[in-house]
């Protein structure tokens, strides 16, 4: 294989992992960019949505329809985790909503381990996705998932650009981001706008949920905690609450990632991977805590 042909490798590897961390980082920056909310339950929306889709199938359906059903799902869990958990104690401290958020989380989790048990179910996909293309004869390979990954993500992000820039509830979003308080004073519905912001967020989550669990071709109940912790870096890079900094923020990570994965044996760094995530997350929260586009404390959608 030619340096050429595995700069391209690398790079179809690198955009399809961080497609997947971009999903899940704009959910967490669009609830955050609003409430100032570290949602930890964002991860079992993609379990959510994951096993929404799988029992789906199971039932008959499709696997775009159940792929429907699964996004639905997702923005429904959303809507009663914001009006059962997070709107009573909106208003609180930032510590009561962070930990509400994390009890949150385990709760939901075990509760998926009650209803599924902790064992990995598999997760059929139609054949014609794992159809695979070869080029430079068959030195560069890649398969209909991760176009598929790739493909939704962009459409994803191109429809919340246009929405939070078009619709009258997208610009209602953007006022809140700005200052809550001041949108509530000038007759903006901060409910609606928070519902909403769930609902998306949560149905962004569902689709990353899927597309992780298209590329493991597994589901449990814990699938959404590696994700989350990923997606939280890659925010972190990019600008927490900033959604162009949650893409950038995911892209990047997911380089590094495929970068470090990449590297000759003998440099051995492979197997300290998730490490030196958490170094860069550290090292950028040191020296550079507004992240790569520089965001500090005027968030904006």
């Amino acid at each position: 294989m030619s340096e050429l042909e595995y700069i391209l490798q690398q790079l179809i590897n690198a955009l399809s992992v961080g497609s997947l961390y971009a999903l899940v980082a704009v959910g967490l920056s669009i609830i955050f960019s609003l409430l100032r909310l570290t949602n930890f339950a964002h991860g079992d929306m993609m379990m959510i949505g994951a096993f929404a889709t799988l029992f789906a199938q199971l039932a008959g359906m499709s696997f775009l329809a159940a792929v429907g059903v699964g996004i639905l799902v997702s923005a429904l869990a959303g809507v009663i985790i914001e009006r059962v958990a997070y709107r009573p104690v909106r208003g609180a401290p930032d510590v009561t909503m962070l930990l509400t958020s994390v009890a949150l989380t385990y709760i939901l989790e075990n509760l998926g381990i009650l209803l599924f048990s902790s064992s990995p179910r598999n997760f059929p996909l139609p054949e014609w996705m794992n159809h695979l293309y070869r080029f430079a004869d068959g030195r560069i390979t890649f398969n209909n998932i991760n176009l598929l990954t790739l493909g939704v993500t962009l459409l994803a992000l191109l429809f919340l650009n246009w929405f939070v820039r078009r619709t009258r509830v997208g610009l209602g979003m953007r006022a809140a981001a700005e200052d809550l308080t001041a949108a509530y004073l000038v007759g903006l519905d901060v409910n609606r706008v928070i519902v909403v912001a769930f609902v998306l967020a949560s149905a962004f989550a569902g689709v990353a949920g899927v597309l992780w669990a298209a590329q493991a071709g597994v589901v449990e109940p814990q699938m959404g905690f590696t994700p989350l912790l990923k997606a939280f870096v890659a925010a972190i890079i990019g600008g927490f609450g900033s959604i162009p900094g949650a893409i950038v923020g995911g892209f990047v990570l997911g380089g590094l990632e495929v970068l470090i994965q990449s590297l000759p044996g003998q440099w051995g760094l492979s197997s300290y991977r998730d490490a030196l995530v958490f170094a860069l997350l550290i090292a950028f929260l040191l020296f550079r805590p507004g992240g790569i586009l520089g965001v500090r404390q005027e968030v904006k959608l």
